[in-house]
C-alpha cells in the first residue's frame, strides 16, 4: 500500500515527477547535498528547541518503527499529554505532529519552522496533518504555526517563549482542508502509474530550477540563461525551444536581454566606455576593496545578537593606494567559539579616513557594518563608512559591460571568469554559503576538519574575492582605452 508523509505530499503537490521517481526510480534522485543538509540540520535544532516552549511534553522515539510510532502515540493520547512527533496513520496518508497539545475537548496542532514567518507552502504542510488526524479519530481546535521572531535580542540563555512567535492558521487550513483527500487520492494514482509523467515546467513543476529530476541538461547560452527572464522562459522548454539564439521573434526581449543576445551571435563583448569611464572617474583613491564572510544561524550565538542575523566571522581587504600600484592585503579570520565582531572591527581599522570601499553588491557589506556600529555605537568611525562606498557590479548590472561567457549572470562568480580566465574551481572552498557551513562546524559544533587546512581554504576563498574585484576594475580600465 502505498503510504504518503507530510513532506512527500508537498514534494507531490511542486512536482509529480519528483513525487513518482521517490517511490519507482530513486536512482534518479540525486543525494541530500551539504547546504540541504544544513537545513535540515537547522530545523531539527529550531525543532528541538520549540519543545522547551512545552517543556512537560513527552517524544514519540521515531527508530523503534513506524507501528510503534502509531501505538506509542494512541498510548499517550489516552494519558491526555503534550507529545512530541506524535504520529497518525489513515490510508494512505502519514503524519507526524511536531507538537500536539492537549485541550479540554480537542487537540491543537503546533507545527514549528526554521523560518521568521508564515510562508504559503506551510498551509498545506498543516491541511495535510489534521486530515490525517481527524480520519484517524482526533478532534482538531485550532492550527498554530510556531516561527522564529527575528526581532528577538538574544541576553543570556535562549528564552523559548520570547524567541518563537506563534500564529493561528485555523482558517487558512480550515480554507484548503476539503480539498487534501482529493489531492491525495492523484498523488497515489500517480505513484501507482507505471509511467512516469512528464510534467509541464512552471505549471506541472511549480519551481522547475529547484526541482532535482525536472530539469533538462541544456547546453551553454541556454534559455534558463537569459538575464532575468524568471518564469517567462518554461512554456518555451515546454516547446523545445532551448538555445538563445533560437528564440521566437516575437518573444520580447528587454533591453539587456537584446544585448546579451547580441553578444551570442557576434561573441564579442559589449562595452559603454563613456559609462564605464564615468564610473571609474567617481572612485577616489586610495581604493579599498572589502568583502565579508557571514554566518546567519537561526539560532543566535552571540548576546545582542537576532535569529538569521548575518555575523561576519572573515574579512579581506585589498588596498590599492594609487593607480598602477600593487595591492596591499590585509585578512582576519575569527579563531575559536568567542565573538568574532570586536577582531573584525579591530581588521577594519585598516581604511583610513580617506578613499572609495569597493564591495560587489554593497548593500551587503553596508548592512553588516550598520549592525557592526549598533554593536559598538562608541566607534562612531564606523558609520562614516557607510557613505564612502561605491558598487562594483554596477558597470554589469546595467550591461555597460557584458561578456557572453558571464552566461546571463554579472555575479563575482561569473563576471572574474569572463574577464579574467580565473575561475574558483580550484578552491577548496568556492561559495559563500560553503565557507559559512564549514566555519560553523569548525567553530561552534565541535566537527574535527582538518583546522589549519580548513583555515587556509576559508583565507584563499574570501581573499580571491577582493584580489578578483582589484582585476576586474582593472579590465574596465583598460577597456576604456
Amino acid at each position: 500500500m502505498v503510504i504518503l508523509s507530510k513532506s512527500k505530499f508537498i514534494s507531490g503537490l511542486a512536482c509529480p515527477k519528483y513525487l513518482w521517481c521517490m517511490f519507482n526510480a530513486k536512482e534518479k534522485i540525486p543525494l541530500v547535498d551539504e547546504a540541504t543538509q544544513a537545513l535540515f540540520d537547522q530545523g531539527h535544532e529550531v525543532g528541538n528547541l520549540a519543545k522547551q516552549y512545552f517543556p512537560k511534553g513527552v517524544e514519540v522515539e521515531w527508530d523503534k518503527g513506524f507501528k510503534h510510532t502509531l501505538e506509542e502515540t494512541k498510548k499517550l493520547v489516552k494519558q491526555n499529554k503534550t507529545i512530541y512527533e506524535a504520529s497518525f496513520a489513515y490510508k494512505h496518508a502519514y503524519c507526524r505532529v511536531d507538537i500536539l497539545l492537549p485541550k479540554k475537548n480537542h487537540w491543537d496542532i503546533i507545527e514549528v519552522k526554521s523560518t521568521s514567518k508564515v510562508k504559503e507552502e506551510h498551509i498545506p504542510d498543516v491541511a495535510f496533518q489534521k486530515y490525517c488526524l481527524e480520519s484517524a479519530g482526533i478532534h482538531v481546535g485550532r492550527c498554530h504555526l510556531m516561527h522564529l521572531n527575528n526581532e528577538y535580542v538574544k541576553k543570556g540563555k535562549i528564552n523559548p517563549k520570547k524567541i518563537f512567535i506563534m500564529e493561528d492558521v485555523t482558517e487558512q487550513v480550515n480554507a484548503i482542508l476539503p480539498i487534501i483527500e482529493q489531492k491525495l487520492n492523484e498523488l497515489v494514482k500517480i505513484i501507482q502509474n507505471p509511467k512516469m509523467p512528464t510534467p509541464e515546467l512552471g505549471t506541472e513543476c511549480l519551481a522547475p530550477k529547484e526541482c532535482p529530476v525536472c530539469m533538462p541538461d541544456l547546453p551553454e547560452h541556454n534559455i534558463t540563461e537569459l538575464y532575468r527572464a524568471g518564469k517567462k522562459i518554461y512554456p518555451l522548454l515546454n516547446q523545445g525551444i532551448k538555445l538563445i539564439k533560437d528564440l521566437p521573434n516575437d518573444f520580447k526581449l528587454t533591453p539587456n536581454q537584446k544585448v546579451q543576445q547580441q553578444t551570442i551571435q557576434s561573441g564579442k563583448t559589449y562595452i559603454l566606455p563613456q559609462d564605464i569611464k564615468n564610473f571609474i572617474k567617481n572612485l577616489k583613491y586610495p581604493l579599498y576593496f572589502l568583502d565579508f564572510e557571514t554566518v546567519n544561524p537561526a539560532i543566535p550565538l552571540f548576546k545582542g545578537t537576532r535569529p538569521f542575523q548575518h555575523i561576519p566571522f572573515q574579512l579581506s581587504l585589498h588596498i590599492v593606494k594609487k593607480p598602477n600600484e600593487k595591492p596591499q592585503h590585509v585578512e582576519f579570520l575569527a579563531d575559536g567559539p568567542k565573538d568574532p565582531r570586536s577582531g573584525i572591527v579591530k581588521a577594519l581599522k585598516a581604511i583610513k579616513s580617506k578613499g572609495t570601499i569597493l564591495a560587489y553588491f554593497m548593500s551587503f557589506e553596508k548592512r553588516v557594518i550598520e549592525d557592526l556600529y549598533k554593536t559598538f555605537p562608541k566607534e562612531k568611525w564606523l558609520h562614516k563608512l557607510i557613505d564612502r562606498f561605491d558598487d562594483l557590479i554596477i558597470p554589469f548590472r546595467n550591461f555597460w559591460y557584458y561578456n557572453p561567457k558571464q552566461h546571463g549572470s554579472c555575479s563575482i562568480k561569473a563576471v572574474l571568469p569572463a574577464l579574467t580566465g580565473q575561475t574558483y574551481e580550484h578552491l577548496e572552498i568556492s561559495k559563500g554559503d560553503e565557507a559559512a557551513r564549514k566555519f560553523l562546524a569548525m567553530t561552534y559544533k565541535g566537527e574535527k576538519d582538518d583546522m589549519p587546512k580548513l583555515r587556509k581554504a576559508l583565507l584563499e576563498y574570501c581573499g580571491q574575492d577582493t584580489e578578483g574585484m582589484v582585476k576586474i576594475l582593472n579590465v574596465l580600465e583598460k577597456s576604456t582605452q
